[in-house]
């Protein structure tokens, strides 16, 4: 066994390791150190840090030591430089310092931060990130970690994935693991508990709960357009509760303050709160539920009745609790559940105001909207093109704008962004625009700058079930015309001219099934509709639905069209739909699908309105699917995707082709008249065997030439079942006018 090697370092690019201080080696080095997957190991370089060891993957050399750009840059070298690398005891951090940019200061409780670092190995002077480090994630604490994802997500935006952080100090040692029972704290700022239940800020009593966010000025309700409305019903509500009680008291009645704020993460539901609270002069407490449930129940349970108590005090006060379905689960709800019940309650009854959030209400224990306790409940909604546009306006005011700027297009280019997301994209684009312009004495935000953000930054509240918009539209799709009149009409004129239907009077289509051979392009116009339409789509395979356990599937449907009302105009993408709703009274599964069957027929034609929502199905199997999705008002325009001709197998190879080097020895139109048989996938699975091909004839090649597309002919074969088209086509004529 040795002591230490020295390896030679190189930069591993892979999103799994990226900044979570990951460092990957070979099994057999791993062997030589005595090292297991999850020790800790120093690494001497220009610097001294530390990292978490992983198994490398097949074929990695025993010589390299795979690391990413953040730990390259603690150990002060480049890619390529020499790492001496030593194991180390594991040894737990008792406390550790940290310092940030403000804005992530100010809105990341330290609880929060403690388990975005667990299961980290941080040594003083690192950078560190926010990203969880989730490769060897300790046990018991899956949930921990997801939750504070997303909360951060919640509270940051996208700028949570790229933020780095330095390590001030860590008490007592070097490096050390970062675990429940470490103290984490901000420089000169407030400090987390520790699991156990003991408080980690410095000479603060054990039952006196830390503040856990720094004093920031409350936003403007003018600055946060498109919850105006949400806005002004909350504030009516706290305004009488706390200045009006004797109007109240003279009527014989009371108020009940208790309020449940939903709506997607970061969409502004903590910034409103902050708002009216600032707007009626009531102060607020706030308080992260993840945080809570981290800590023994006796722990947690003097923490909310402390808290309770300050928000009773007689001056007006707001306890804020974020993510609530944390402490208040629907599934399994524990002690403390029942304990933060009657906490509510008792603040409720006692006149105080408390403003639960949650981006999940399905997930928060129904007995929280009882009458005496959350009586209230307001919807920040997933804001349409027109709120979008309002938020840049806001968000981009000090920004010196171009010319060219049109923050219509921008907005219209970003369905599915909530507010933090939009803030995340203007100062992506002001980055890029100072990156541009170092030297420039005015500098100003281009679109262009605008259209390289929308490229990299991603909508976070959809990111669960979201189908990835193309850079196509149905204007790009070759042949089928009369396809894609059937779908802009039946889609896109729904979602687009909803005004006008409602001018004639009439209902517009529900729904859609796409129905033909395998591998014939369904997805890919659902794909291109969803460029073209600039509407929020929502993705899903009929499978991903179903589950062994009672109410589980029918409940993920009812999710699912929820989330599709909140963020309507919406696009619902159901694919593989014969798995999902296939005809009742046939299954062997106990009745599961007939009542996922019975669940969808209610969402898409029942007693609540399904407006700005249209549902495309997808199946090469018609004939399974229950006739009622398929009849007026729900899937009820079948549209035949047949395989392409000749003409359209020379296009798609055309498309297929368009950044790979073909020699004019490739006929495309004759190829493609030539390829009876073979779908849209087959077509561009032949592109790319013929590139391949070439590159098996030479590393060298610089064009792919005929001789490569005939090799990659006799690799590539049709997959076109004759049989199964011919009953298709039948279907279709049977089936469509």
């Amino acid at each position: 066994m040795a002591d230490d090697l020295t390896l030679t370092v190189t930069l591993r690019p892979a999103a799994l390791d990226a900044r979570r201080g990951i460092v990957r080696l070979h099994p057999e080095v791993m062997a030589a150190l005595a090292l297991r997957p999850g020790d800790p190991v120093r690494l001497a370089g220009t610097r001294v840090t530390a990292g978490i060891v992983a198994r490398a993957e097949a074929g990695a050399s025993r010589a390299l030591l795979y690391a990413d750009d953040l730990t390259l840059g603690n150990l002060g070298m480049r890619d390529g430089g020499q790492v001496t690398v030593t194991p180390v005891p594991v040894a737990a951090a008792r406390r550790v310092t940290l310092a940030g940019a403000p804005e992530i200061v100010a809105v990341v409780s330290p609880e929060m931060l403690r388990l975005a670092l667990l299961g980290k190995v941080v040594s003083t002077g690192d950078d560190v990130s926010l990203l969880p480090q989730d490769v060897l994630p300790e046990a018991g604490h899956r949930s921990l970690v997801e939750a504070a994802r997303r909360s951060l997500a919640n509270r940051v935006g996208y700028l949570w994935t790229s933020a780095l952080l330095t390590v001030a100090e860590v008490e007592d040692t070097d490096a050390a693991l970062v675990t429940m029972d470490t103290v984490v704290a901000w420089q000169g700022g407030p400090a987390a508990a520790a699991a156990g239940g003991t408080v980690a800020t410095r000479g603060t009593p054990p039952e006196a709960p830390a503040s856990t966010d720094p004093e920031v000025p409350p936003p403007s309700i003018d600055d946060l357009p498109g919850l105006r409305s949400q806005a002004k019903e909350l504030e009516e509500l706290l305004d009488l509760g706390f200045h009006h009680r004797e109007v109240l008291a003279k009527l014989g009645t009371r108020v009940s303050l208790g309020v449940l704020l939903s709506g997607p993460s970061g969409s502004g539901k903590s910034a409103l709160v902050r708002a009216v609270a600032a707007t009626v002069g009531a102060e607020v407490r706030p308080v992260w539920a993840p945080e809570l449930a981290a800590l023994t129940n006796d722990a947690a349970a003097r923490r909310l009745r402390a808290l309770a108590g300050e928000v009773r005090g007689g001056k007006p006060a707001v306890l804020l609790v974020s993510d609530v379905e944390a402490l208040a689960p629907r599934d399994e709800p524990g002690p403390l559940s029942t304990v933060f019940r009657q906490v509510l309650t008792e603040t409720v009854a006692a006149g105080a105001a408390v403003v639960c959030t949650t981006s999940k209400p399905e997930s928060v224990d129904p007995s929280l909207r009882a009458p005496d306790v959350l009586a209230v409940q307001l919807t920040v909604p997933l804001p349409d093109a027109a709120m979008r546009r309002e938020q840049l306006v806001v968000l981009t005011r000090g920004m010196p704008l171009a010319e060219d700027v049109r923050l219509d297009d921008v907005a219209g280019r970003a369905p599915g962004f909530v507010a933090a997301d939009l803030g995340a994209l203007a100062r992506e684009a002001g980055v890029r625009a100072a990156l541009r312009q170092k030297v420039s004495e005015s500098p100003t935000v281009t679109m262009a700058d605008f259209e390289a953000a929308l490229e990299v930054v991603r909508p976070t509240s959809m990111a669960d079930s979201t189908l990835e918009v193309a850079a196509v539209t149905l204007d790009e799709v070759g042949d089928m015309a009369e396809v894609k009149q059937v779908l802009t009409e039946s889609v896109l004129w729904p979602l687009t001219y909803p005004d006008t239907f409602a001018r004639l009077g009439v209902s517009p289509p529900r729904g859609v099934l796409l129905y033909g051979p395998p591998g014939c392009g369904k997805t890919y116009l659902v794909k291109a509709i969803a460029g073209t339409g600039k509407a929020n789509v929502l993705s899903v395979k009929g499978a991903e639905l179903l589950s062994k356990w009672v109410g589980d599937s029918e409940r993920a449907v009812r999710e699912l069209f929820r989330r599709a009302r909140e963020a309507a105009p919406t696009l619902v993408f159901l694919d593989e739909v014969d798995a999902l709703a296939p005809a009742r009274g046939q299954g062997s599964d106990g009745g599961v699908t007939d009542r996922v069957v019975a669940a969808l027929l209610t969402e898409l034609d029942g007693v609540e309105d399904l407006r700005n929502v249209v549902v495309i199905g997808a199946t090469n199997r018609p004939d399974l699917i229950d006739p009622a999705l398929l009849r007026p008002g729900r899937l009820e325009r079948l549209v035949y995707v047949p395989p392409p001709d000749g003409p359209a197998r020379a296009a798609i190879l055309r498309a297929s082709a368009r950044s790979v080097p073909l020699d004019e020895s490739v006929d495309l139109d004759a190829l493609g008249a030539d390829l009876e048989g073979f779908s849209a996938a087959d077509c561009a699975a032949l592109i790319r065997e013929s590139a391949l091909a070439a590159m098996r004839d030479s590393l060298e090649a610089s064009t792919v030439t005929a001789a490569n597309v005939s090799t990659a002919r006799e690799r590539v074969r049709a997959s076109l079942d004759a049989a199964q088209v011919a009953w298709l086509e039948s279907y279709a004529r049977i089936h469509q006018p």
